[in-house]
């Protein structure tokens, strides 16, 4: 080599450094923070390496699905009895009367 040659490449070393170390460091950033958010990591091929599915996660999805569908079968009754209750507030006192005189009377 050259003295020419080398002293362009002893001025560009400097900033292909950089660019390496800024390279490096992104990834290394975005890594830690898909980590960090729970994201999934890929392998070479695009395959997910990170988190992998276990019993243990695959049971508290199902405990988790059976409460959501618990809570919202609650939710649907709590919205029965409210609407029941807006009912009778807004209703006129009348015809309330009417009603309740008429289930005093079917008891009986």
């Amino acid at each position: 080599m050259d003295a020419e040659k080398l002293a362009m490449l002893g001025e560009l070393f400097p900033m292909i450094a950089i660019i390496v170390t800024i390279a490096v460091g992104g990834w290394v950033l975005t890594t830690w923070m898909r980590i960090k958010n729970g994201y999934p990591l890929d392998g070479a091929w695009g395959q997910a390496v990170y988190p992998k599915k276990d019993e243990e996660l695959v049971e508290r999805i199902k405990l988790l699905s059976t409460e959501n569908a618990q809570l919202r079968a609650e939710m649907g009754a709590v919205k029965d009895r409210l609407a029941n209750v807006e009912r009778i507030v807004t209703d006129d006192s009348h015809r309330l009367t009417q009603e309740i005189d008429a289930l005093r009377i079917g008891k009986n």
